[in-house]
Order: structure tokens, then sequence, then C-alpha cells
């Protein structure tokens, strides 16, 4: 626990707080009632420091502080955030209400994985974003910041009408600098996907349709403007007509291997080449 001292408070209650939740038991040895309040909350936030300080002010001690936060009577537990209260308890507590006030912001789960995700985001790896953000979504698909970071994934690994449809969700309260951005970015990537090359290759396939290596051609270019699933679609066709075309085989092969884990086009594609092959 870290004791509130005039010397600290600024830092604890204004810039620690804008990090973590910050929460603060009073208590003075005259009221032992505070002192077990303030024990019980050590105990329940043992090891809980990356996400929660623990601090106290001994009202003895410290009067004014007491004072500057408006406390009146002992025991008293409040929670701080951004420089805020944002809840509290007082009076004689059990053990089951203790455990109630700390639960309520403790870090969900969902919340540890959107903060992988975002981190990995950040590093740009969104191979490695998606396994978590999709983990997110399926624990909370309400929340607009795990759905915009998902969209933002969807759209640097070129998927780009998941994100499209995921951004179509976000309701006109949530859709902040952020969603914005992320709007930008699908036009963007909608004209990069659309390349001069795949354009070229795309009228020359229309006027001679069964060239087998304008197919793959094609399907190379779509591969490298993250158009995975026409890519793996257009080389399916051509092991579906000869399933000893070993080169269009490589090429599938390649792309599925190059796919994040758990990508389901991965597993799609991977059965429907079983199939094709059993």
């Amino acid at each position: 626990m870290i004791q509130i001292t005039p010397e600290n408070f600024q830092q604890l209650m204004f810039e620690d707080s804008k990090e973590k939740l910050v929460v603060v038991a009073f208590w003075a040895e005259q009221m032992p009632e505070s002192v077990q309040l303030r024990d019980a909350l050590a105990s329940r936030l043992a090891g809980r420091e990356q996400t929660i300080i623990f601090a106290g002010v001994d009202c003895q001690q410290q009067q004014q502080i007491a004072a500057q936060f408006g406390i009146q009577s002992l025991p008293t537990a409040i929670a701080v955030k951004d420089g805020q209260p944002i809840d509290g308890i007082a009076g004689p507590q059990t053990d089951e209400s203790i455990t109630q006030f700390i639960d309520k912001h403790l870090p969900k789960p969902e919340d540890e994985f959107l903060k992988q995700g975002q981190d990995a985001l950040l590093q740009q790896q969104p191979g490695e974003a998606i396994k978590v953000l999709q983990q997110a979504r399926i624990l909370d698909e309400q929340r607009a910041d795990i759905a915009l970071a998902l969209s933002d994934c969807y759209v640097q690994l070129g998927k780009l009408d998941d994100a499209e449809t995921l951004l179509a969700s976000i309701k006109m309260v949530d859709q902040d600098s952020y969603y914005q951005s992320l709007i930008a970015k699908l036009e963007l990537a909608r004209e990069a996907s659309q390349s001069p090359e795949i354009q070229a290759l795309e009228q020359k396939l229309q006027a001679d349709p069964d060239n087998v290596e304008l197919q793959r051609q094609l399907a190379a270019q779509y591969s490298q403007n993250n158009r995975q699933e026409e890519a793996l679609e257009m080389l399916f066709g051509l092991l579906k007509k000869d399933m000893g075309d070993s080169e269009s085989r490589k090429m599938l092969l390649d792309i599925l291997a190059a796919l994040p884990d758990g990508d389901p086009l991965s597993a799609k594609y991977r059965r429907k080449l079983y199939t094709l092959m059993y």
C-alpha cells in the first residue's frame, strides 16, 4: 500500500490514475473497522499491481487530505480514475461486499485480449492481433472499441469485406476519429487492391477465359494485393479441372501457409483440397 502524502498526492490522483485505477482506503488506528477494511483490501488487491494501485490515507496524520476527499466517517474506501472518484464503499463491510466492490473494477478477459491485439497492431503484427481480437469479440460483441480494433486488423490483412461489414455495425455515437480513419483506410485499400496489373490481367482473361497461365498470374496478383480468397478460389478452380497441375497446387498451398494461424480461409480451402484429393 502506498501512503498518500501531500508530496505524492498530485502524482497519484491526477497522473497515475490516468494509467491505472487507484483504490484508496481511509483509516485510523483508533477505528479498528477502518483498519480491517484497509487490510482486507490489501489482501484482495495483492498481485493486481499491473492494473490497480492500492493507496491509503492515515486520517490521523493526513487530516487535510481526508478533508480534500470529503471523508466524513470511517471506514471508507474510494476508487479514483482519471483524477475523479468513480466508486466507493463506506461503513462496515462483509467479505462479499468488498469482493463485489473490487470485482467491478478488475479488467475483464476481453479487456486483456483487446490490449494484446492493440499492442500487436502497433507492432505491425496483424496476424497475431486477429487471434486475440476475435476472442475479445466473441466475449463481447457490443463493444465498439473491440470492433474497431478488429476492423483495423481486417484492413491490414486485406479482409476488406469483413472490415466493411464490421464497420457498418458501428453505431453513430461510436463513430469517432478512429472510425473515420478506418473508413479512409478501407477506401484506400479498395483502390489499391484493384491495381492496373490486375485490371489488365482481368481484361485478358475475359478475352481468353481458359488460359491457365493467365489465371495463375491473376491469382498471384490477387494474393499480393491481399485478395486471398479470390486467389484461392481461382487456383482451386484450376485444380478441379486438373489435379495434376502441380504449379497451381503449390501456389495454393503457399498462400494457405502464409495465412495467419486459425484463419477460417485456411481451414475452408484445406478441407476443399482434401475432398478433391480423396
